[in-house]
């Protein structure tokens, strides 16, 4: 039985993650995901059982790592407008760390494994939980306003990606050049903010 290699496995990872965000699912392969790594299609069969078992561990592992990072230094009982905060900076800082593991979980989260995957992350129910308790306790202590999960996400979440996708592309609305910066992440916070609270 032939032993497993850390340095093989990243970086089957690394050219399996490319290789998704620049041809999605339809230009990859294990026959071209053996040959960028230089290795046998049978090596990769010693890591994964086949395609879908590779992109599930692969996105397993990226969402277990997002989960880990949002949930840094927040607690639920954290007063609504500090919490949401800690969240935005968290997954801000994440994005811009991993920009392209990011975009791999965003190709696979809208595929028939997206919900494969976080159905198998334990911790995926504990994250869940966390963030019911914090929304639950800003509505009880009357810092948000009622409101469906969809439209709460929108508000809350939405000024947030919609500036880490302009700082991705390096671009706003018309090609002008940007970069986000914190001073414009607070200010469309704080916008985002007045609309959540009652």
């Amino acid at each position: 039985m032939r032993v497993r290699d850390i340095d093989k496995e990243k970086l089957v990872i690394e050219m399996a993650i490319d290789q998704i965000v620049q041809e999605g699912f339809q230009g990859f392969s294990m026959n071209k995901l053996a040959k960028a790594c230089s290795i046998s299609v049978g090596t990769l069969y010693i890591y994964y059982a086949d395609k879908d078992d590779l992109i599930q561990k692969i996105g397993a592992s990226m969402a277990l790592k997002f989960f880990k990072s949002t949930i840094k230094d927040f607690s639920p009982d954290m007063p609504f407008e500090e919490g949401l905060w800690r969240q935005w900076e968290n997954r801000a800082n994440f994005a811009m760390k991993y920009p392209k593991e990011v975009a791999f979980f965003e190709i696979i989260k809208h595929s028939p494994h997206g919900e494969i995957i976080l159905d198998s992350i334990k911790e995926f129910a504990d994250f869940r939980a966390i963030m019911t308790q914090f929304t639950d306790n800003a509505l009880r202590n009357k810092e948000l306003l009622p409101m469906s999960f969809e439209a709460f996400w929108c508000v809350a979440y939405g000024p947030l990606y919609t500036l880490l996708n302009m700082h991705a592309e390096r671009k706003s609305m018309g090609g002008k050049p940007f970069v986000l910066t914190k001073e414009i992440m607070k200010e469309a916070f704080q916008a985002a903010v007045k609309g959540l609270k009652p």
